[in-house]
């Protein structure tokens, strides 16, 4: 029965995907992407995405950048305004998520041109000065996966409770994964285009640890630079209260860990030929 509806939500997701990059294509006309593509989830963020998009850089580190946003349905006219500011967007046709959201645009991005992808928040938390920091070690070939973090950094945000859970969660991390991991879930993350298309991304939330634990157990250089988290330009956060987002956030965590240490035991028994 499990497996029956993991099955039936892979061919919804797949379709869902489908009608997305369908319209996408048409819109911008079979576009060709900017070798760095800055990738970013948005829902509901019309007030605050063209000063985000207009900040973004059109090179980092020599390289030519293009500004890519996955709407994740019920569109209030951000893919306009990222469009009219100069971006590409994609938009879903339903919401399911940031997960899913992102799993879209890196799929677009690689699918169009990408050799690096960085994420950035589309809320304006990000400063756009660090998406080079965060891609220079993957760019020179010496990091296979650069987080950003915000503890090696500085962060404007006054909320005593998530900045706990920040560190809360960066021990956590680094004790189930045997790497030193500081901020588990800052939106800057930066990573060779092909490196999404062989990990396993399910999660359609909170996918910065999924994607975080999934390559750590793939073998990945992994590296992490300081960044400064800023507050948003309007508007609140669509992550819930701290403690429902932190229960639902370390319940992801923990399931992807175990996720994948069954998929190491399981391979490890594999008789090789």
């Amino acid at each position: 029965m499990r497996e029956r509806e993991a099955r039936r939500r892979r061919q919804t997701d797949e379709l869902i995907d489908r009608i997305a990059i369908d319209e996408f294509e048409a819109y911008h006309e079979h576009p060709s992407l900017e070798p760095v593509v800055i990738v970013m989830a948005a829902y509901k963020e019309a007030d605050n995405i063209e000063r985000v998009v207009k900040a973004m850089p059109a090179v980092v580190n020599g390289e030519a950048a293009s500004v890519l946003v996955v709407v994740d349905g019920e569109d209030d006219g951000t893919s306009e305004i990222v469009r009219r500011s100069g971006g590409y967007c994609v938009v879903a046709p339903v919401n399911r998520g940031q997960g899913a959201a992102l799993r879209l645009g890196y799929r677009v991005a690689r699918q169009h041109g990408a050799r690096y992808i960085v994420t950035a928040d589309a809320d304006g938390q990000t400063d756009p000065d660090d998406l080079a920091r965060a891609l220079g070690p993957v760019m020179a070939d010496e990091k296979d996966f650069v987080n950003g973090s915000r503890r090696l950094g500085s962060t404007h945000g006054t909320d005593a409770v998530r900045n706990t859970g920040v560190v809360v969660f960066g021990r956590l991390m680094s004790l189930l994964m045997g790497t030193r991991v500081t901020d588990t879930a800052n939106p800057i993350r930066a990573f060779r285009a092909d490196l999404t298309a062989s990990l396993l991304l399910e999660e359609p939330q909170y996918q910065a640890s999924e994607l975080l634990i999934a390559a750590l157990s793939s073998g990945v250089r992994y590296g992490e630079v300081p960044v400064t988290m800023l507050t948003r330009h309007k508007g609140e956060s669509k992550k819930g209260g701290n403690l429902s987002y932190g229960y639902r956030y370390g319940k992801v965590l923990l399931r992807t860990w175990w996720r994948e240490r069954l998929s190491r035991r399981s391979r490890a028994r594999s008789p090789r030929g």
